[in-house]
């Protein structure tokens, strides 16, 4: 049994759905991290960087459990876990997990930062505001033109998929106009139509509120976010 601790994020939709694609068991924890449920000190144990989402598999590669922080870590140890979404041979293996790393790297903190900037700032910067959106929209020409090529990011529907899609669902808060981009629309709207990908992102979606509070804004972008644990 996998313990799944998560909020309904980008980050956490990515484990959500290769849960569900896996057909893995597992119990959902609430982390709410507009209330600071990711201080909790036990929290902390499993995810020293106060970020969600995390697990623990109480059936670990060694028969004893395991936890686990950081998204993409989490799809590798699940791919290697079941054989699957992430191909078996040496080459397509490192396509997947260049365009894996692809994703943790630019497409999540690119895109968070347009999001930020967009529409959670308590200021609006317009130089901030342009770099993100521009940086956004540049990463989602460099998904077209890879699209263009092949039906999924390695070819095959992988972990680098799983990952990338959940950040793509929110192209019109990033600025963005998905018909601009044809191939990766017609990417989205196969990987939306999968029913393992809409049980994922129903995962405590029902929890999920607008970020209007003030409360919620000083614990996700204010001092308690960066002080010394």
């Amino acid at each position: 049994m996998i313990d799944l601790y998560s909020w309904p994020t980008p980050n956490g939709h990515k484990v959500h759905i290769m849960l569900e694609e896996c057909g893995l068991p597992y119990t959902v924890h609430a982390v709410d991290i507009g209330a600071g449920d990711q201080f909790d000190p036990e929290f902390l144990k499993i995810s020293p960087n106060n970020k969600i989402p995390a697990i623990v598999d109480s059936d670990g590669p060694d028969g004893e459990p395991i936890s686990l922080f950081e998204s993409g870590a989490i799809l590798i140890y699940l791919a290697a876990k079941t054989g699957r979404f992430l191909p078996q041979d040496v080459r397509g293996k490192y396509v997947a997990l260049q365009w894996l790393m692809f994703q943790m790297g630019g497409v999540g903190p690119m895109f968070g930062q347009a999001h930020h900037f967009r529409l959670y700032a308590p200021q609006k910067i317009d130089y901030a505001i342009d770099r993100y959106t521009n940086e956004t929209k540049r990463l989602y020409s460099v998904l077209d033109r890879r699209l263009a090529e092949v039906p999924y990011l390695a070819g095959e529907y992988s972990i680098a998929d799983i990952a990338t899609f959940p950040w793509t669902r929110s192209y019109a808060n990033q600025g963005v106009d998905l018909a601009e981009y044809p191939n990766v629309k017609r990417w989205f709207d196969a990987i939306a139509a999968r029913p393992a990908v809409q049980r994922g992102v129903q995962v405590l979606a029902d929890r999920r509120r607008p970020l209007t509070d003030d409360k919620q804004r000083d614990v996700l972008f204010g001092a308690r976010q960066y002080a010394r644990r």
